[in-house]
């Protein structure tokens, strides 16, 4: 009896590292990920399926990010219970065992189930739009000159911010290794926050060596 986890890196969300942080913690012995340029074969989480044993326990990130609708979710269901494979789904504080999420009520298995259509739809737009800004943005670390990368890049994050994307979104194509430098990219050229839980003007920030 193995337990293993499965995320489906739909976009660069800190959620996912603190549920794969869960899945180790817990025990997983693997952790499966997913990368979205796969969104429509799935070949990993397929693999997964061929290789769960009887009594096995499988740990998904939430049932929106694993499966791509309420049909799937009704077949995994069965699978699931012919072969006696234990779920864990973290952000659905659910638990087919019901051991780990006492405070979960029928109630909110329901509303999950009901909100799984449009949760399922918004996370393939998402993975599809980072598919798209990876294809159309040519990588600025292929440019042979050291000031012009750095320009370059700072227009295209300035750009992107103001053409409505994500911070997430224009971190996944920026090409540093933090939100932060993000941050101090749109404070330096004046920009002010205008959505999301980040508004306002930013304050002064180190300039990165």
């Amino acid at each position: 009896m193995a337990k293993v986890g499965y995320i489906f890196l739909a976009t660069a969300d800190e959620q996912y590292t603190r549920d794969k942080e869960w899945m180790h913690q817990y025990g997983c012995v693997q952790v499966v990920e997913e990368e979205s340029a796969q969104e429509k074969d799935r070949p990993l989480w397929k693999q997964l399926m061929n290789n769960l044993d009887r009594g096995d326990e499988l740990v998904i990130s939430k049932f929106s990010n694993a499966l791509r609708g309420v049909r799937e979710l009704a077949t995994f269901a069965e699978f699931c219970r012919i072969k006696v494979i234990r779920i864990i789904s973290i952000q659905d504080a659910f638990d087919s065992n019901d051991i780990l999420f006492p405070e979960t009520k029928p109630s909110d298995v329901l509303r999950m189930i009901g909100s799984m259509p449009e949760e399922c739809a918004v996370l393939r737009k998402a993975a599809a739009h980072i598919i798209q800004l990876q294809h159309n943005i040519v990588p600025l670390k292929n440019h042979s000159n050291k000031a012009l990368v750095k320009q370059e890049r700072e227009k295209t994050i300035v750009k992107m911010y103001l053409e409505n994307h994500s911070i997430d979104e224009i971190f996944a194509v920026s090409g540093f290794s933090s939100r932060s430098s993000v941050f101090r990219i749109l404070n330096k050229h004046n920009i002010t926050l205008n959505r999301g839980p980040h508004r306002g003007p930013l304050g002064k920030r180190n300039q990165e060596e």
